[in-house]
């Protein structure tokens, strides 16, 4: 009786064979990533910056509202000259209130978002029915929000599925800031002074393995005055806007 043998496999064909499963798998990931990077990179990004956008105003407004509204003497913070019929001549800025209101608008502003990049919400001290809307052991991580990953998919029925991606933001560049002023007539013989300021920040959103530049634009109500005396003939109808100077503070 003839015996069978059995031919063993040779190493090399065993070698060729990992060596097409792991290019197959590089391969694999290499389409993986790019798909990630074209179709659902730009969605976690776009949910990423609405959130990263939605809480810089919120800590603008906190910072302009604790910090800065509440010292300012409206009294002091314009120069109104009239003439001997009490009618306004001219009204402008005071330079040394303006500069002081700009220097603790920014400063401020700039402490609470480093704050919050570093997970030191204490400092902050945003209201309970902010912070309800948040985790707020996330926060004390520096993580803003969690995007689910079946987000990307546009799909409602996957949108809370999936691994959850954090979002981190990181203040960049300079905080700039800038008092406007806006004159209208009021009744009879008055004028109404609006006053806003005007911030721009960028802000980086991060993602793991993804980030984006957030050019964050807001103008903060900051107060409203009546100043009796009539409004000049060549500011009736539209309203007069009058801009200060613009002060930027870098980064610390």
């Amino acid at each position: 009786m003839k015996k069978i043998r059995l031919k063993k496999q040779r190493p090399h064909k065993k070698i060729n064979f990992l060596v097409l499963v792991v290019v197959f798998i590089f391969v694999f990931i290499v389409l993986l990533l790019n798909y990630i990077n074209n179709k659902v990179s730009p969605i976690l990004l776009n949910f990423a910056e609405i959130e990263t956008t939605k809480l810089a105003n919120l800590i603008i407004n906190r910072a302009i509202n604790r910090q800065v509204a509440n010292a300012i003497n409206m009294e002091e913070m314009f120069v109104v000259i009239k003439n001997d019929d009490g009618e306004i001549q001219t009204i402008d800025f005071n330079p040394a209130i303006v500069n002081k209101i700009l220097s603790t608008t920014t400063n401020t502003i700039q402490i609470y978002l480093k704050a919050i990049e570093q997970g030191n919400i204490d400092l902050i001290e945003l209201p309970e029915e902010i912070l309800i809307e948040y985790d707020k052991e996330k926060l004390k991580k520096g993580i803003i929000y969690e995007i689910p990953f079946g987000a990307a998919t546009g799909n409602i029925f996957l949108s809370n599925l999936g691994p959850k991606i954090p979002v981190r933001m990181g203040l960049i560049g300079s905080v700039v800031s800038n008092i406007n002023t806006k004159l209208n007539q009021y009744g009879i013989n008055n004028v109404l002074v609006e006053v806003n300021i005007k911030i721009e920040v960028a802000e980086q959103v991060n993602l793991p393995f993804m980030s984006k530049r957030v050019n964050i634009r807001t103008d903060v109500p900051l107060a409203l005055k009546v100043i009796q005396g009539k409004i000049p003939l060549y500011y009736q109808g539209t309203g007069i806007e009058k801009n200060s100077s613009i002060l930027a503070l870098p980064i610390e």
